[in-house]
């Protein structure tokens, strides 16, 4: 990939953890970027998905956690902006 779009897929993925969470440090980026993936595989792949959870119980485990802090950070944040 060039340097220049991944700069612009960079800039892409700040501004979507920002709309999705309401803020954007690197971590939260790096967590938006895991959960995009994961949930990406998972509807376009279940399979392969279904394997990895196998394979990796702890990683599926770490996995549910990232998509519940996400989860918790965006109803918090939709939550802050309906009332503004």
């Amino acid at each position: 990939m060039n340097e220049k779009l991944e700069q612009q897929l960079d800039g892409l993925l700040e501004k979507y953890t920002e709309l999705l969470l309401g803020e954007c440090s690197d971590e939260q980026k790096e967590n938006v970027k895991a959960w995009v993936l994961y949930t990406y595989i998972a509807k376009s792949m279940p399979p392969l998905v279904k394997h990895w959870n196998e394979q990796y119980p702890d990683a599926k485990q770490d996995m549910m956690t990232l998509i519940k802090e996400i989860k918790e950070l965006n109803d918090a944040h939709r939550a802050g902006s309906a009332k503004k």
